[in-house]
């Protein structure tokens, strides 16, 4: 039952009050130090933010360490995952790319040990099956595929290193640091790998024109 207004008022129609608990965020516009911020203070769309910022250079460095691979996805979505969730335990947020790269190595370390793993499965009794820690992984047309031919028999670590560096372009104090080890032997496998691949390479007719005197 509605209240008569009192005599001498009339009824005015009730005012709208502003609606309220809807707030609009404004797109991330930021800085990756910004970014790790926003995604710590829960911020939904910082986080699909950083996966669309980062996913092309995780997806290529995935790639270039493990060649073709039917679970190369799966990889890269757990790269995603697990930096999420060690997200709070980022030291500097400034340094997420190199931090990133960490985890993908990591991840894709793993990877190329349960791949070899399963190789040699197939081939020996199991309680033979070597330490995983000496051994490594690969795979693609004519020159690429000789590429990850040849890398396919490098040691996962030397791998790695000789990725990081030669291909993705990372100074040596960036690669050991996404690597997690020290200058020195990040230098050492390193070395050993650049050794091996042009070995190999220049007896490639498809890399020999490409590595021929590259290295002495």
């Amino acid at each position: 039952m509605s209240v008569p207004a009192p005599r001498g008022q009339s009824q005015r129609p009730p005012v709208a009050r502003p609606q309220s608990g809807v707030v609009r965020a404004l797109p991330f516009d930021g800085d990756d130090y910004e970014l790790v911020r926003a995604i710590l203070a829960g911020r939904t769309d910082a986080a699909t933010v950083f996966y669309d910022r980062h996913v092309d250079a995780v997806q290529r460095l995935a790639f270039r360490l493990l060649g073709p691979d039917t679970e190369f996805e799966d990889v890269v979505h757990d790269v995603f995952l697990r930096a999420l969730e060690a997200m709070p335990r980022l030291r500097d947020p400034g340094a997420l790319k190199g931090w990133l790269f960490g985890i993908t190595i990591r991840v894709v370390r793993t990877r190329i040990q349960r791949r070899i793993r399963r190789r040699w499965l197939k081939i020996m009794d199991p309680h033979e099956v070597p330490d995983l820690a000496t051994t490594s992984d690969g795979g693609l047309g004519e020159a690429m595929r000789d590429v990850h031919a040849i890398l396919d028999v490098l040691p996962a670590e030397e791998r790695i290193a000789l990725v990081l560096h030669k291909v993705e372009g990372l100074s040596l104090e960036q690669a050991a640091a996404a690597c997690e080890t020290s200058l020195a032997t990040l230098r050492r496998r390193l070395a050993r790998a650049e050794r091996k691949f042009f070995s190999r390479a220049e007896k490639k007719p498809a890399l020999a024109p490409w590595v021929g005197g590259q290295h002495q």
